[in-house]
């Protein structure tokens, strides 16, 4: 039996898909929103981090994981029109199923931290413990879309070299 050659894989962008990605507006607003949302989330953790090991900064702590997961709002938000733009629907294209998927829990945990702030549902150990299950969470699944994102930019660089090695062999007079 034949197994699948892996670099054989489906392209993550068709052509088509390629040019609205690159004439989305969206594409350039997770381009600001991610690392943004990245940075906030890096201070935040260490905040977090802080008021655990010490007890000190809890009101500070307490902000910033409001901050970052209101920032996971908007990025998931115009992820899904960035989504819709290229791949013509607002969440579980192929291309980024899984890590939509993976994106619900994401949200699952920030929105449970959300409520039982506002709820009164855990104290500020709990509080915290729970940012930091949201915050592996997002981890996880920032790394995953890096991962898909390079892998694209691989499979782009090698078609490029493919096409510019046709167009040599053309020039050489060979098919």
């Amino acid at each position: 039996m034949a197994t699948a050659n892996p670099s054989a894989a489906a392209p993550l962008y068709t052509p088509e898909q390629r040019w609205r990605r690159d004439r989305s507006a969206w594409t350039l607003v997770q381009g600001l929103l991610a690392p943004l949302q990245f940075l906030v989330f890096l201070v935040s953790l260490g905040l977090v981090l802080r008021f655990l090991a010490t007890g000190q900064g809890e009101q500070v702590a307490t902000v910033s994981v409001v901050l970052k997961t209101l920032l996971l709002y908007a990025i998931m938000v115009t992820g899904c029109l960035w989504e819709k733009a290229v791949f013509g629907q607002y969440l579980f294209a192929p291309a980024f199923y899984w890590e939509d998927v993976f994106s619900m829990l994401v949200l699952a945990l920030h929105t449970a931290y959300l409520l039982a702030l506002g709820f009164g549902w855990l104290g500020s150990q709990g509080l915290m413990g729970l940012a930091l299950a949201a915050y592996a969470s997002y981890a996880i699944n920032a790394t995953q879309f890096l991962l898909k994102l390079r892998a694209a930019r691989l499979q782009q660089q090698a078609e490029g070299m493919r096409s510019a090695g046709h167009q040599a062999a053309q020039a050489a007079g060979r098919p």
